[in-house]
């Protein structure tokens, strides 16, 4: 039996908030009767790539934030025990909140402090390091980034001295070099004043984070993969080993 990790160490301490609630609409047809979680990725759930790689880490926490037939991953993951993790659910409701909303919908669970994962992000790097390194900042919040120079997405990170100066997915600056990961970390305070039960953008909270000085970022050399496109999904496919689906 897996000996219980010390409590001195961040992946004991913090749960793994994975935002799940998306429509995933370039995806077409594969997610037109079921969430983005459960499309087949190399014999599997997508799901179960990520909790095996949070697991691997000794993140055995784990709250699914789900929107658009969320109740579908409850049926097919239940309480994550054959997953080797704990799964609880908080769910959207009769509308869509957003990936800040969610976490604001999902707050009672997730203690003082949490990581936060994209629903559609397979990320494999040390997350216990992410961990050390929130810890290590001092800061309300934390998030990676990976200088992608615009070669896997668009970059929308402007990253220095250890801080994220800007954050902002719509508007260029020459300075942005990086991008967001996938994963950040965050103190549930950093959730005050932000309205409950509405649509809320988790980039509008970081952006108030950066605002105040209050977003360290962590960089990360090892390529994000995802499966928000098709493009992303053969990649993906690519890396464990399956062979990719055809372009779409």
């Amino acid at each position: 039996m897996r000996a219980p990790l010390p409590e001195s160490s961040p992946a004991a301490e913090y749960p793994v908030a994975i935002l799940a609630g998306g429509l995933a609409t370039r995806l077409g047809p594969l997610t037109a009767a079921q969430p983005k979680a459960l499309v087949e990725v190399a014999g599997e759930p997508f799901l179960a790539h990520q909790l095996r790689l949070l697991r691997a880490a000794g993140l055995e926490r784990v709250v699914i934030c789900a929107g658009h037939l969320g109740e579908m991953i409850r049926d097919r993951f239940g309480d994550g025990r054959r997953h080797g993790v704990r799964l609880e659910y908080s769910f959207d409701g009769p509308r869509l909140l957003g990936t800040g909303g969610a976490l604001i919908r999902a707050r009672p669970l997730l203690g003082g402090a949490c990581f936060v994962l994209y629903g559609d992000s397979y990320l494999p790097i040390d997350y216990r390091a992410v961990g050390q390194a929130f810890r290590a900042a001092g800061t309300a919040g934390l998030m990676t980034v990976f200088e992608n120079r615009d070669a896997y997405d668009r970059s929308n990170v402007w990253f220095a001295d250890g801080r994220i100066r800007v954050y902002d997915k719509q508007h260029r600056l020459p300075a942005m070099r990086h991008i967001d990961y996938g994963l950040g970390v965050l103190r549930t305070e950093a959730l005050d004043g932000w309205p409950e039960g509405e649509p809320v953008d988790l980039a509008a909270i970081y952006q108030r984070l950066i605002a105040c000085g209050a977003l360290a970022g962590h960089p990360v050399g090892e390529r994000f993969y995802e499966i928000g496109s098709p493009a992303g999904l053969r990649d993906l496919e690519r890396l464990l080993g399956a062979a990719p689906r055809p372009p779409a």
